[in-house]
């Protein structure tokens, strides 16, 4: 009877423990009664509210402390060989602040800084430690999304009523959020406009961008295998890539370092033509000059 009882007690241990899990985040460590779930960064664990989607700061903290412990970021693989590494651009380990907000100031572990926004996206040059930040709020995001080849409708309002409903289903993203959806069928291109009213700080739409950017490029987040799918017209719809701009409601202060290589180009060329200009027509005043001060004295000798 009392092995009977024991085996009746762990099997609801283990019961209780396998219902025991955060459904927004794969990653993360879960038990106890009632359940509590973390998030390992480097040297700390992050307590994490599974009813709501984990902080983009916190999600990136792990990915950078999985990847420097050659822990997969995949569901399956991880490192096959001690010489492979890792396509780490974008991701760097961030500063956040106790809510899980990104500060406005993050640096690279050295003395190299820059400035971001509350989405943790670079808004500035880069400078030193005494690099001066104010926190800003990304308030417009445009998601620019290519669906793979299969047959979709032509109607851009299908198209932002199945994207309402799975932002809303996923991403937990209030409808009213979606201002704007256009759609070209050669190019297969949505292009999505989320706003919200400027000086708000909820929703933080850095939430959405990332789950999103992560369902779509590599595999979600979420411990469900489910893709990103828009249904529209009972069709679902996947996406083989997406673009994210970010709008903040200061405009960023990145200077000349910023510019793209064809616009230097063109400066540069501007610049030569000019100062060569410049240089012709110093030299031609410089000969006529000369040519002036020879004449001179001869104008001299024949006059005597």
């Amino acid at each position: 009877m009392k092995i009977l009882v024991a085996l009746m007690v762990a099997v609801l241990v283990e019961v209780v423990a396998s219902q025991c899990s955060c459904n927004n985040m794969k990653w993360a460590k879960c038990d106890g009664d009632p359940c509590k779930c973390s998030l390992q960064f480097s040297g700390v664990s992050q307590t994490l509210d599974c009813s709501k989607l984990i902080p983009k700061c916190y999600l990136m903290k792990a990915e950078m402390y999985r990847a420097k412990n050659n822990l997969s970021t995949r569901s399956i693989g991880g490192k096959p060989v001690e010489t492979a590494f890792v396509d780490n651009d974008g991701i760097y380990d961030p500063e956040c602040e106790s809510n899980g907000k990104f500060k406005a100031v993050q640096c690279n572990g050295t003395d190299v800084c820059w400035c971001v926004n509350s989405a943790g996206v670079r808004r500035s040059d880069k400078g030193d430690k005494n690099i001066k930040c104010e926190p800003v709020e990304t308030y417009w995001v445009r998601l620019e999304l290519k669906h793979k080849d299969m047959p979709a409708s032509e109607d851009a309002a299908k198209w932002k009523t199945g994207i309402e409903n799975v932002l809303l289903e996923r991403y937990k993203l209030d409808k009213k959020f979606v201002d704007n959806v256009q759609y070209d069928k050669s190019g297969r291109l949505i292009v999505v406009d989320v706003k919200k009213d400027k000086g708000l700080s909820e929703p933080d739409l850095s939430l959405m961008t990332y789950y999103m950017e992560k369902d779509v490029k590599v595999l979600p987040l979420f411990v469900s295998p489910q893709p990103f799918e828009v249904s529209v017209e009972g069709n679902k719809v996947s996406m083989e890539n997406i673009l994210v701009y970010y709008v903040d409601e200061k405009a960023p202060t990145f200077t000349m370092q910023r510019l793209t290589g064809g616009i230097i180009a063109v400066i540069v060329v501007v610049s030569l033509i000019v100062i060569g200009g410049l240089l012709v027509i110093f030299f031609i005043a410089r000969r006529q000059k000369a040519q002036y001060s020879k004449a001179q004295p001869r104008e001299m000798e024949t006059m005597s």
